[in-house]
């Protein structure tokens, strides 16, 4: 639960927000009212925008010169106002900080709200463990647990400290720590990790590391280190700033020297005011923003997209990411008299009563592209750390690894194909009929269909891809070999991602990651620019990127890297056109032509053209015609690997 501070802190942001609108809108009445001459009143109506949207960016500027001598652009907008106030033109002073707090509005509103993941990841701990002491078992808060305690875990409990197993067999589901889109076997002596779930099996284990030393505890504490390391991007009207104030205040003060006219000097200061300049960017990162969220992506952070924009590569982690992220049946192979139809059925038949992630998968698979239903199955046995035993249609049929095989005296023959299988990163369900080995089951995680040509099209965008797994080499392999990645970082726990990341930006590269798991939290954060899988992604990963893709369609990414690229070009074609104006009008200025109140409109003319331009990123779209050559090759690469995978009379079963 959020704590009190934090509600009310998001309450008064709700409330600034809307004050800050309803400002504006009385502001920008008062003006047209003092424009126009609509109502007589005993004072200019200007001076309602000057007092609501003026007087606050006069205190900030003063509070930044006097604190940190910190120049921006508000200064010399506090300048033109005093200035413009001083010679009686109400109008100009007023429109000027009408413009400007439109301008600071539009950042605020592209600024990401306080994010939640850490109290996420908090909760992920378990709040209570059942501790054995001699016969009895008790249930203590998870924070008095001590180092040589022996704890009882049931099924479906997350393991609330790091320990070693006593006791039973079990599968855990380790993609908290490390990603991993298959559950791993456990028996007794094998490690295990707090934060991991237990998917079956009642075990005993002894606490070894516990309270901040364990491993949930140890990715809190990554997450909130990685996300004090990223700096947040300067305004660059903010950036160019000192030298504006310089050239205006120079400009100012020698007209007034040559030509004795104060107006002269004012409209100088007024027609530099940097309204054009200060909407140049946001209006620019909105509409951008809003073209991505057609494309399916959430911007969470402003100037992600500007990020972006400088990107050289792109860390992905694999599962759920490159790949579907869910074990799936790829291949059945028959060494017996029984046809891979057969073989399938039964096999599917002996595991539909079973708990284990893999015998879930093959049902699953089975009922999705097979015809029939499951045949009925009688007798079944659960044998953890090994498979499943039933009776099928009057046959004993036994699937799982080849410690099920060895206890029960079946011979596994060697097969070139089935170590095919394992090289390419497949998990092997041997299956046997009436103790006699009939074959096996391969299980992958499959790539995703647009992955290959996702990876094609960044390439032509001058980005380079890297593969960062928590999985085997031979599974990370497989998929780069199909995807052409060419860098590759195995076994990689959260700190090792982050280490690599890190690695990176020392040699000044700027790193965008990709990812879907907890374990890429940390990652996510320390990334230049972080994008999280929004569908099938966790809550976590999500709060702790800068970017969300919300309908899990990778193909877009292409368009978002562009867009990035397309969005920066605006902003530095809107720059230029802004000063250029700027420049032109203080040469009118120079000679007289243009007073306060003409020169305010003149620029603001430039406020106008930034806004129309900006606009036009909300429809753009990417020219694809450089990478058709690219998503031809993928797509024939995809059928290539589906025709390699399996053989034409196990093509079957696959959709």
């Amino acid at each position: 639960m959020k704590s009190f501070v934090e509600k009310v802190e998001h309450i008064l942001e709700l409330g600034g927000t809307k004050k800050d609108i309803a400002f504006l809108i009385v502001s920008g009445i008062a003006l047209l009212i003092s424009l126009l001459d609509w109502i007589p009143l005993p004072f200019d109506a200007a001076w309602v925008a000057i007092l609501l949207c003026g007087i606050p960016i006069v205190l900030e500027a003063i509070i930044g010169l006097v604190t940190a001598f910190d120049i921006k652009a508000d200064v010399l907008v506090s300048l033109a106002l005093i200035a413009s106030v001083c010679i009686g033109e109400d109008f100009a002073a007023g429109e000027v900080a009408f413009i400007m707090q439109i301008g600071a509005l539009l950042e605020d509103l592209t600024v990401a709200k306080a994010r939640a993941g850490i109290e996420k990841l908090v909760r992920l701990t378990p709040q209570t463990a059942r501790v054995l002491t001699g016969e009895s078992e008790k249930i203590v808060p998870a924070e008095q647990i001590k180092v040589g305690d022996v704890i009882r875990v049931l099924p479906g409990e997350t393991i609330p400290v790091d320990g070693v197993i006593l006791s039973g067999q079990t599968s855990i589901n380790q993609a908290v720590m490390t990603g991993e889109s298959l559950p791993v076997d456990k028996t007794t002596g094998d490690e295990i990790f707090s934060g991991t779930v237990n998917q079956f099996g009642v075990f005993e284990m002894e606490a070894t590391k516990v309270g901040e030393d364990s491993s949930i505890q140890r990715m809190i504490r990554l997450v909130q280190s990685a996300d004090a390391g990223k700096a947040k991007i300067v305004g660059l009207a903010d950036r160019w700033a000192t030298w504006v104030v310089v050239v205006a205040l120079t400009a100012a003060i020698l007209t007034w020297l040559i030509s004795g006219q104060v107006i002269r000097a004012v409209t100088i200061l007024v027609v530099f005011c940097p309204c054009a300049l200060v909407l140049a960017t946001p209006t620019a990162i909105m509409a951008a923003i809003g073209n991505a969220t057609k494309h399916g992506f959430l911007v969470r952070e402003g100037d992600a997209l500007e990020r972006l924009s400088k990107v050289t590569r792109i860390t992905f982690d694999k599962t759920g990411t490159l790949t579907y992220g869910t074990p799936q049946v790829t291949a059945v192979k028959s060494i017996s008299d029984y046809t891979e139809k057969e073989l399938y059925a039964l096999t599917a038949a002996a595991e539909q009563l079973s708990e284990h992630p893999l015998g879930k998968s093959i049902v699953q698979c089975y009922q999705q592209r097979a015809e029939g239903k499951l045949l009925s199955c009688e007798q079944f046995q659960m044998l953890p750390g090994r498979g499943v035993s039933a009776v099928v249609n009057g046959r004993t049929v036994l699937a799982g690894n080849p410690k099920m095989l060895a206890d029960n005296d079946i011979a596994l023959t060697s097969d070139v194909e089935a170590d095919a299988y394992l090289q390419s990163g497949g998990t092997l369900i041997y299956v046997a009929v009436d103790g006699i080995l009939a074959g096996y089951l391969v299980l992958s995680d499959t790539v995703r269909a647009e992955s290959a040509s996702m990876i094609a099209s960044i390439k032509k965008l001058d980005v380079q891809p890297v593969l960062l797994t928590g999985d085997s080499e031979n599974a990370a392999n497989a998929i780069a070999g199909k995807l052409n990645i060419n860098e590759i970082h195995v076994n990689c726990l959260p700190e090792d991602k982050l280490r690599l990341i890190g690695e990176y930006q020392e040699k000044t590269q700027s790193v965008c990651m990709i990812g879907d798991g907890i374990n890429d939290a940390p990652a996510l954060k320390r990334a230049d620019v972080g994008i999280a899988m929004g569908g099938i992604g966790s809550d976590i990963a999500v709060d702790a990127a800068d970017i969300a893709l919300v309908d899990d369609e990778v193909k877009e990414l292409p368009h978002l890297l562009a867009l990035s690229k397309k969005m920066m070009r605006t902003i530095k074609l809107n720059l230029t056109f802004s000063m250029t104006l700027n420049f032109i009008a203080i040469g009118l200025a120079l000679s007289g032509i243009l007073n306060p109140v003409v020169g305010a409109l003149v620029h603001n003319a430039g406020s106008v053209f930034v806004i129309i331009h900006s606009a036009l990123l909300l429809k753009w779209k990417k020219n694809n015609s450089r990478f058709k050559i690219g998503k031809t090759f993928a797509r024939r690469q995809i059928y290539l690997f589906d025709k390699e995978e399996l053989a034409p009379e196990q093509m079957y079963f696959v959709k």
